[in-house]
C-alpha cells in the first residue's frame, strides 16, 4: 500500500475500472489501482474531482487529504467506513471524563516527548561542537524538566504537565534553533502562517503526521475527536493531537537533517503577506523524503491505537445490549 500525493495544477482526477486515472489537458497521463492506494493527499490548484472519486476510495479505505494548494494548510479529511465496534467509543467516552485515566495519560505523553526532545538535541550536539553553549544549556533545562517526572509526581495534573511541556518546549526550541543558519531566520515555533521555511516544513510535517494519526485512530475504532491530554473541542481531533506529541521531536530531527543535506534550501521558499510557502518544485522533494520517513511513526500510531482500541473494548463491552434485549 502506498501514498499518491497530487501536486500539479489543472488535474482531473476519475475512477475507472477500480483505478485512479489522472486526466492532465483531457489526456489520461497515469493510472493507479485503488487498491494500492492506502492515503491520496491533494494539494495541487485546480484539481478536479467528484464525489464518485471521493466515495469509491473511501468504500476501499483509502483516506484522503486536502490541503490548500500553496501553503499547505488542511482543508478537509474523507475517511473510509467508521469501525462498529460501539464498545471502544462508550469506553473511551468515559475515559475522557476520567481525571485520573487523563492524567496518567497526559504523564505518559509528556514525559515521553520531552525525553526525545533531549535525545534530538544530544545527537545535534555530537554533529555541531559550534553551538555547544546553546545545546548544552538546552540539555540541562530539559534534563532538569525530565527529573520533576518521579514516582511521586505520578498523580500530577494535566494543567501542571502542560507547564512543563511549554517550559521544555522553550528550551528545546531555544537548542533546535541554533542548529540552523542564521539566513533561514529560524527563531522559534510560529504557525498560521509559518513565517520561515524551517516553520513552514514543520507545519506541513505536523500536518501530514496527524493526517496519519487520524486515520489509525479511525482504523482502529476510536474516535479522532475525543483525546485525552487534548481535551475535547470543536472540530479539534484532540486524540490524534495526543498521538503525535511524543513524535514530534522525530519529525523535527528529520526536518534537521533535510537542510543539512540541502534538499531543502533557503530559495526553494518565498514569501506571501507574511507567510513563509514552499515553493511547487521543492515540495515534490519534500513528498518524496517524507514517504520514506513516515513508516516508522505510522507503525508506532497503529500499534499505540491498536492497543488503546483492545483495552478500551474489554470495559465498554460491559455497556453494550445484547441483541435479544433490542426492541424494534
Amino acid at each position: 500500500m502506498a501514498t499518491l500525493f497530487l501536486d500539479r495544477s489543472g488535474l482531473e482526477i476519475r475512477v475507472i475500472d477500480n483505478a485512479v486515472a489522472l486526466y492532465e489537458n483531457g489526456v489520461r497521463s497515469t493510472t493507479v489501482p485503488i487498491k494500492l492506494i492506502e492515503r491520496l493527499i491533494v494539494q495541487g490548484a485546480r484539481t478536479r474531482l467528484d464525489t464518485s472519486v471521493l466515495l469509491k476510495l473511501a468504500e476501499a479505505g483509502t483516506s484522503t487529504l486536502l490541503l490548500a494548494p500553496r501553503a499547505g494548510r488542511r482543508i478537509a479529511i474523507v475517511l473510509g467506513p467508521a469501525h462498529n465496534d460501539a464498545a471502544i467509543r462508550l469506553a473511551q467516552a468515559q475515559r475522557c471524563v476520567d481525571p485520573a485515566f487523563c492524567d496518567q495519560w497526559a504523564q505518559q505523553i509528556v514525559h515521553a516527548k520531552i525525553r526525545r526532545q533531549l535525545t534530538v538535541l544530544e545527537t545535534a550536539a555530537q554533529k555541531r561542537p559550534d553551538q555547544r553553549k546553546a545545546l548544552f544549556d538546552a540539555c540541562r533545562a530539559l534534563r532538569d524538566i525530565l527529573g520533576q517526572f518521579t514516582p511521586e509526581s505520578a498523580q500530577r495534573s494535566s494543567a501542571s504537565l502542560r507547564g512543563l511541556e511549554g517550559a521544555a518546549a522553550r528550551s528545546y526550541f531555544a537548542g533546535y534553533g541554533a542548529l540552523f543558519a542564521p539566513t533561514l531566520e529560524f527563531t522559534g515555533r510560529n504557525r498560521r502562517p509559518p513565517r520561515d521555511p524551517v516553520n513552514a516544513c514543520l507545519s506541513l510535517a505536523y500536518t501530514l503526521l496527524h493526517f496519519d494519526a487520524v486515520r489509525a485512530a479511525h482504523v482502529a475504532g476510536l474516535d479522532p475527536l475525543l483525546g485525552f491530554y487534548h481535551r475535547p473541542a470543536f472540530g479539534r481531533e484532540s486524540l490524534a493531537s495526543d498521538l503525535i506529541e511524543p513524535l514530534r521531536p522525530h519529525v523535527d530531527q528529520w526536518i534537521w537533517q533535510q537542510f543539512i543535506q540541502r534538499d531543502l534550501r533557503e530559495e526553494h521558499f518565498s514569501r506571501d503577506k507574511g507567510a513563509c510557502l514552499l515553493g511547487k518544485s521543492a515540495r515534490g522533494r519534500f513528498y518524496a523524503a517524507w514517504e520514506k520517513f513516515a513508516p516508522t511513526g505510522r507503525r508506532w500510531l497503529r500499534q499505540r491505537c491498536t492497543t488503546l482500541a483492545r483495552n478500551l473494548r474489554t470495559e465498554g463491552q460491559t455497556w453494550l445490549v445484547e441483541d435479544d434485549d433490542e426492541v424494534f
